[in-house]
């Protein structure tokens, strides 16, 4: 199933950066909250769950069964969940999730609840029951001008404040701030305000990967992702290949988090990844065939932003034209072509949670 750290959002090169950065002024810190206090280690938000940085596992050398297999697909296939972030963020985006969907050539979304355009997303989802659409959970609010708050009362949930009275800017912020108990009364709302809209959602994720920030937050986002019986973008830590990719990039897969992964009762993905960026489409392109082709036989969700772009996209982000080339790629022909060639198998969460119930 961020996962890209997430003061301002900037381009993504911008952020990859900063994540150095970050990461070796605080490794020497980090080790020691490892050992000390788990609950306190955070990933800055530059991880692949809200960014262009693409990210593949390296191939295993054991012969564990993958999650796909255990859904019942092909041992010798890849199976691409391509999923639609930052729905509801503003109107650009929306209009590309629309485009894509009830065209044909996607179907898997997740919206942003706290966003200004989210709840016009979910009236659409109520009009278009075959669509997969899920939650984007949002407990960060990155944009320099554009920004939002929790959808629970602010009184009740002060850790998830910034002093401008938004959602934090970045992951660390929250972390530092926010208790479990606090994120778990807001991620409840979010699934609640859906509910009441008229919306099921079909999967819950995270949004800048804050869920995956800490040890307290990911029990919490398996906690309720198993109540609600939604399933989340838990991805197989277990595997000791996956586990180490994502602790390079800075998330905190202690011991705990595995146990906890390990005790989760839904279906759980092989591996996560996003569309990377490109210094042109034609590039960006390139480098997504690039990543397919990289990738283990399994599960394997990737993650993109599409938007169209125009100048209150340009207002909003430094990556307006990363997220208007990603509102065209996966209906251009040469990429149609590509997934078809290369005989991967695209799904999307209705059938996983359809083929996963089956099996009981």
């Amino acid at each position: 199933m961020s996962t890209k750290i997430y003061s301002e959002r900037k381009e993504v090169l911008f952020h990859s950066k900063l994540l150095k950065q970050f990461m070796s002024i605080i490794g020497i810190v980090l080790l020691v909250v490892f050992f000390v206090s788990p609950s306190k280690v955070f990933a800055k938000n530059l991880s692949i769950f809200d960014k262009g940085k693409s990210a593949a596992t390296p191939k295993p050398t054991d012969k564990k069964q993958s999650w796909a297999e255990k859904l019942g697909f092909p041992s010798d296939k890849k199976v691409l969940l391509l999923h639609i972030d930052d729905v509801g963020m503003c109107p650009e985006a929306n209009t590309a999730t629309y485009n894509y969907i009830e065209k044909g050539f996607l179907n898997s979304a997740a919206v942003m609840m706290p966003c200004p355009n989210a709840e016009e997303v979910i009236l659409w989802s109520n009009k278009h029951p075959k669509a997969d659409i899920g939650l984007h959970l949002t407990l960060t609010s990155e944009w320099k001008n554009h920004r939002w708050g929790p959808i629970t009362d602010p009184k009740k949930v002060p850790g998830l404040i910034d002093p401008d009275g938004k959602l934090w800017h970045e992951v660390p912020g929250v972390v530092m701030h926010a208790s479990a108990k606090e994120v778990e009364t807001e991620i409840r709302a979010q699934i609640e305000k859906s509910i009441a809209l008229g919306h099921r959602p079909t999967h819950i994720d995270t949004h800048m990967g804050t869920l995956y920030g800490s040890p307290e937050y990911v029990k919490v986002f398996l906690k309720v992702a198993q109540e609600y019986h939604i399933p989340g973008n838990i991805i197989d830590v277990t595997n000791p290949l996956v586990a180490a990719d994502f602790k390079k990039q800075g998330y905190p897969i202690t011991e705990e988090v595995i146990n906890t992964v390990r005790n989760y009762k839904l279906p759980q993905l092989d591996n996560f990844t996003s569309v990377g960026p490109g210094a042109t489409y034609e590039i960006k392109r390139k480098n997504f065939f690039t990543l397919v082709k990289s990738l283990n036989n399994g599960l394997t969700e990737i993650i993109f932003h599409p938007s169209v772009p125009n100048e209150n996209l340009k207002s909003i982000t430094g990556s307006w034209q990363q997220r208007g080339w990603e509102a065209d790629l996966f209906a251009d022909p040469e990429v149609i072509k590509f997934l078809k060639d290369e005989g991967i198998i695209i799904t999307d969460w209705k059938e996983i949670m359809k083929r996963f119930e089956a099996r009981k």
